[in-house]
């Protein structure tokens, strides 16, 4: 069973949960108590976004959370176009990411 731990931007344990496989970000940032940002929990509004500070091999966000990255100004267009991202700690909507088996570390922005 995973655990997800949430860190602010310097590293400061704001919350750890228990998970399994397939669950929702967003809702265990919830759970947890959590101090994240989210308004629509669709993936529109991209209030909801993280950096994972779990370095992930290759990831493959869908085209809407690109674009909801770009609008919000997380990313630039070049890595919008890109369909396979390997950037180290990529900003992500928690909305649109479920867990795997490993450990994940979790970068909330400040707000």
């Amino acid at each position: 069973m995973p655990t997800i731990r949430f860190v602010d931007e310097n590293g400061a344990l704001l919350g750890e949960q228990q998970a399994a496989a397939g669950d929702n970000l967003l809702d265990l940032a919830r759970l947890a108590d959590v101090p994240l940002h989210w308004r629509c929990g669709q993936g529109t509004c991209g209030t909801c976004k993280v950096r994972l500070a779990t370095p992930v091999a290759e990831q493959r966000p869908s085209r809407k959370e690109r674009n909801v990255l770009l609008r919000a100004g997380a990313i630039d267009a070049a890595q919008a176009a890109s369909e396979c991202w390997t950037e180290a700690r990529p900003w992500r909507l928690a909305c649109h990411l479920h867990l795997s088996e490993e450990d994940w570390e979790v970068e909330c922005p400040a707000f």
